[in-house]
């Protein structure tokens, strides 16, 4: 992989223009690699853009998941009981993308797992398997110029995060370093910790774009479909974690994995959330 290669576009960027051109917020779902079981991922992704979602949002297993909130931890212990990695995320990637060759899947994990692969090798492994984008949770963007290098040469959309106490000079970093949309951290705390002020959002949003050009994702707190349409109304696009996580659990553990009632269910779920997004500026 040449350190001067070009940086090809990932499915993100026509996304985001399509979608701004409809004057309508992407719904982008989490769901935790591996849990219940790797067998049952591929299923569920491919249920999830059946119920309308426009991207997907992929937890990379990991011990000390510490931007999660309780819901998610517990599935990140769930999979790596199953003895799921970062080479196996990989491989549930490249087994959906025989499917589906056009929504996109964004990474969302932690340094430690990508740094014991090795940079080169992930980036060319995610890149060959049709990941768009990763956000490493824990890597800031003032030392993350190796890895946005890499990615350039990939097609990989780097993502970070900015948060309601971020100030100017890390926003224009953000907006410097990364592509594909930034993930705003709408609560202080982690998530599925709290209710989110959806009224202040819309304040908080106008000052994040006064420095980064980039769409804006709203992720932690968005719980149902009312709270999904009113961020929709201010946001590029919503995120939604562990409600659908939490939701997929309890039925996996009712119905004993994911069957078709499982992947019934999680295509409601979202089916509601796409509805409530599509109407929020009408």
């Amino acid at each position: 992989m040449s350190e001067t290669s070009v940086k090809q576009e990932s499915r993100l960027a026509p996304l985001f223009r399509r979608l701004a051109g409809e004057n309508r917020a992407a719904l982008i779902p989490y769901i935790t690699a591996g849990d219940p079981d790797p067998q049952g991922t591929v299923e569920l992704m491919h249920a999830l853009v059946a119920g309308g979602v426009d991207a997907l949002e992929l937890g990379v297993p990991f011990s000390d998941p510490m931007a999660d909130g309780p819901v998610i931890q517990a599935a990140h212990e769930r999979a790596l009981k199953s003895g799921l990695g970062l080479r196996g995320v990989l491989g549930l990637v490249a087994e959906f993308r025989q499917r589906d060759t056009d929504t996109p899947v964004v990474l969302m994990g932690y340094q430690n797992p990508i740094e014991a692969m090795g940079l080169e090798t992930f980036a060319q492994q995610a890149s060959e398997a049709g990941v768009d984008g990763v956000l490493t949770v824990d890597l800031p963007p003032e030392e993350a110029d190796d890895l946005v290098r890499v990615f350039a040469g990939a097609g990989i959309d780097p993502i970070f995060l900015l948060a309601p106490t971020t100030k100017g000079e890390r926003a224009r970093a953000v907006a410097a370093r990364g592509s594909g949309f930034v993930y705003y951290v709408s609560l202080k705390g982690v998530t599925g910790s709290a209710n989110l002020d959806v009224d202040a959002l819309g304040s908080q949003l106008e000052r994040i774009r006064e420095t980064c050009d980039l769409p804006v994702g709203v992720g932690f707190g968005i719980r149902d479909a009312e709270t999904a349409g009113r961020v929709a109304a201010v946001a590029d696009a919503v995120i939604v974690g562990s409600a659908i996580v939490r939701l997929i659990h309890e039925q996996a553990v009712e119905h004993g994995g994911v069957n078709e009632a499982v992947l019934g269910k999680v295509r409601d779920f979202v089916g509601e959330m796409r509805r409530a997004v599509e109407t929020a500026r009408k």
